[in-house]
């Protein structure tokens, strides 16, 4: 585990639109484009794919996280805005 602290806001704008994954406190992780966070750190996530216990469960398209169910968020290398065609302005 890394022991790098970092200040949320700059690091999710640092993140926008680019490829993410965001894990949930119920297990669930969701991989997408994060299109938006707004002041509450709620997100706004692209061409979003469904993962339980590993597993792809499904294709979501666009998804709204509300920011108190969010675990953590991760960047996601090798994936650009170039690899999805339903991501907003």
């Amino acid at each position: 585990m890394s022991g790098l602290i970092l200040n949320p806001k700059p690091f999710l704008a640092g993140l926008t639109g680019k490829a993410v994954v965001v894990k949930l406190k119920w297990g669930m992780e969701y991989e997408g484009f994060l299109v938006s966070v707004d002041s509450y750190m709620n997100l706004q996530l692209a061409n979003t794919d469904e993962y339980v216990n590993g597993n792809k469960t499904g294709h979501l398209g666009e998804v709204l996280i509300r920011c108190n169910n969010v675990l953590y968020v991760r960047g996601v290398e090798g994936k650009s805005k170039d690899h999805h065609q339903d991501m907003g302005p």
